[in-house]
C-alpha cells in the first residue's frame, strides 16, 4: 500500500528544522550578495509560491502576459521547463510567432503557454539568466515573467506575486519533508504581493480569513483574489459549445484533480467514469489505449481533459473525439491597477 502524505510528512518532520535552516541560509547568501543577485535590464516580474503543488501559477501568467501584451510591453515567459527533455542553456519554446517545440521538449506548462499566447515568446532554461538575457537581446523583450520564480533568488525582481490556493492556502504549515512549504513563513517578507487563487463559492470564507491574517503579519503587501472559470469546450471544427448532456469520460494528470472533476459536474456534464495521472505524467501510447477501453466500456461517446494535458497528447493516437475544458483566468481591477501603478513607478527609475 502506498503510504499517504500525511505519513510521508509525518516520517519527515524532524527532518523539518534542517532543511528550514538550509533555505534560510541560502536566502541570506543571496540578500547579503555573497551568491550573486542578477539586476536585468528590463523589469522582471515572477510569479510562485510559497507551498509544494499546484497554486494556479500558469493561469496567472498567462493573465499577466496578456495584460502586459494588450499595455503595449513586449513581454517573455522563462520557466525552468520542468518535465521537458530540453536541455540547452536556452530553449526556445516559442519565438512569439512560431511554437518550436512540443510538450515533450518544453515541459507541459511552457507548452500550454506558447499555443496559448500567441506574439509572446516562451522560452526554458535549467540557468534561468541565459533565457532572460536571449529574450532581451534577441527577441527584444521588455518586460520578462518567471514562471513559478519565487525560489530563483538569482534574478533580482521588480514585483514578486505568491500565490496561494484558496482551497488548500498553507497546507499543514510545516516546512518540507514534514509538509508542504517550501521555505519557512518568514521568506513570505521578501515578495511585493499576494494573490488567493481557485477562489469560489465553497472557499470564500477560509479566503478570506487567510487574507486577514495576511494582512496582519505583512501589512505592506496587497492580497487579490482570483477564480477560474470553466467553459464548455467546442468540438474540434466547430465554434459552437458542445451539448453538454454526451456521455464524456474525464482524465487529467494535474496537481489537483479534483478541481477538474468538480468543474465538470457543477456544469451538469454526463461524466461516465474518469481516472488521474501525477502531475506532469508524460502520457505513453498504452495509457491513452487504456483510457479509451475505459471509457467506451463506461458508455462513453467522447474523452474529455484539461488544456495543460491536451498538449501533451498530440503525438498520440486517440481512439475517441477528445476535448479540452476551456478555462478563464478572472481577477478584478485591483490587480490590474496595481500592476499599472508598479510598472510606472519602475519606468521613472
Amino acid at each position: 500500500m502506498t503510504p499517504s502524505l500525511s505519513t510521508l510528512f509525518a516520517i519527515g518532520r524532524p527532518f523539518s528544522p534542517l532543511y528550514s535552516l538550509v533555505m534560510s541560509v541560502r536566502q541570506n547568501l543571496y540578500r547579503r550578495n555573497i551568491l550573486t543577485v542578477h539586476r536585468l535590464a528590463v523589469p522582471v516580474i515572477s510569479v510562485g509560491n510559497l507551498t509544494m503543488g499546484g497554486t494556479g501559477k500558469t493561469p496567472a501568467v498567462a493573465w499577466i502576459a496578456r495584460f502586459l501584451h494588450a499595455a503595449g510591453h513586449r513581454p517573455a515567459i522563462i520557466s525552468r521547463g520542468y518535465g521537458g527533455t530540453a536541455k540547452g542553456a536556452v530553449n526556445l519554446v516559442s519565438d512569439g510567432n512560431q511554437v518550436l517545440l512540443t510538450a515533450d521538449h518544453a515541459g507541459d506548462e511552457p507548452a500550454m503557454l506558447a499555443r496559448q499566447l500567441p506574439g509572446i515568446p516562451v522560452l526554458t532554461g535549467k540557468i534561468r539568466l541565459h533565457p532572460c538575457r536571449h529574450a532581451i537581446e534577441r527577441l527584444g523583450s521588455t518586460i520578462l515573467i518567471l514562471d513559478d520564480g519565487f525560489q530563483h533568488l538569482a534574478i533580482a525582481r521588480d514585483i514578486d506575486l505568491v500565490l496561494f490556493n484558496a482551497t488548500t492556502l498553507a497546507g499543514n504549515s510545516r516546512v518540507f519533508p514534514g509538509g508542504e512549504l517550501r521555505e519557512p513563513v518568514a521568506a513570505l517578507h521578501r515578495c511585493t504581493a499576494f494573490m488567493l487563487t481557485g477562489v469560489d463559492d465553497g472557499n470564500a470564507g477560509r479566503a478570506e480569513r487567510f487574507a486577514a491574517l495576511l494582512n496582519t503579519r505583512f501589512p505592506d503587501k496587497p492580497v487579490f483574489y482570483s477564480s477560474i472559470a470553466a467553459e464548455l469546450p467546442a468540438p474540434p471544427g466547430s465554434l459552437a459549445p458542445i451539448d453538454p448532456s454526451p456521455p464524456l469520460f474525464a482524465f487529467c494528470a494535474i496537481a489537483h484533480p479534483d478541481r477538474f472533476f468538480n468543474a465538470l459536474y457543477a456544469m451538469n456534464m454526463h461524466v461516465t467514469g474518469k481516472t488521474w495521472f501525477s502531475d506532469h505524467h508524460r502520457y505513453s501510447q498504452n495509457d491513452v489505449d487504456a483510457i479509451c477501453r475505459r471509457a467506451s466500456a463506461s458508455g462513453a461517446r467522447a474523452l474529455i481533459t484539461t488544456e495543460k494535458d491536451m498538449v501533451k497528447l498530440e503525438r498520440l493516437q486517440v481512439a475517441l473525439p477528445l476535448l479540452p475544458l476551456q478555462t478563464r483566468f478572472e481577477t478584478d481591477d485591483r490587480f490590474s491597477g496595481y500592476l499599472r501603478q508598479a510598472l510606472g513607478s519602475l519606468s521613472t527609475r
